[in-house]
């Protein structure tokens, strides 16, 4: 996380440092700036995807940056045999818990969630923060049933013990025979 308040932000020369300091009184009164679009913001504490209040020295600079990081997947339908073709190609900026170790085992749990869910997972690979994969999954299913489907992505640790350190999902109902470029937001696993 960077210190918004040593610096001012790459870019934004005409953005004072001093207005992201909140020990100076009178913030109530400032405008924030989107740090990617520089259109004003709410000064009213914003809320992270899991609901809990960030200040502003958390709030990262770039729109890049991601607390888990993200996957990266590609699908396609083959409609003449019913084939939907599931490709993991790589995580990237992946974090862990330290509860897990330096370097754990890595691996992507995939669920197609279907009345009967399918299950595949990739092969373990040693923990980074870019992990590449490069596995492509197949499977036979009809169209109509997976346009009303979700594509669950659990990120786990298989050393030193099976633990769900992050997940992502993707709806299905754009499927089509046209190869398509997925970039997924990891998130803290659902309780």
């Amino acid at each position: 996380v960077s210190d918004l308040r040593s610096s001012a932000l790459p870019g934004s020369l005409d953005v004072s440092r001093s207005m992201f300091d909140l020990r100076n009184p009178p913030h109530r009164s400032m405008k924030r700036y989107d740090s990617v679009s520089s259109v004003p913001s709410s000064t009213s504490s914003r809320k992270d995807s899991q609901g809990s209040n960030r200040s502003l020295d958390t709030i990262t600079l770039s729109g890049d940056e991601r607390d888990f990081g993200r996957l990266n997947v590609k699908l396609c339908y083959v409609s003449s045999v019913e084939q939907i073709w599931i490709t993991v190609l790589h995580c990237k900026d992946l974090c862990w818990p330290s509860s897990c170790g330096e370097n754990p085992r890595i691996c992507v749990k995939g669920i197609l969630t279907l009345p009967k869910p399918v299950h595949f997972k990739s092969s373990a690979k040693e923990g980074s923060s870019d992990i590449e994969f490069m596995e492509t999954f197949v499977f036979a299913i009809k169209l109509q049933s997976l346009q009303a489907v979700r594509l669950v992505f659990k990120i786990q640790t298989q050393t030193p013990r099976k633990k769900t350190i992050g997940e992502c999902s993707l709806a299905l109902q754009e499927l089509s025979s046209q190869e398509s470029n997925h970039w997924l937001d990891i998130s803290p696993p659902s309780k």
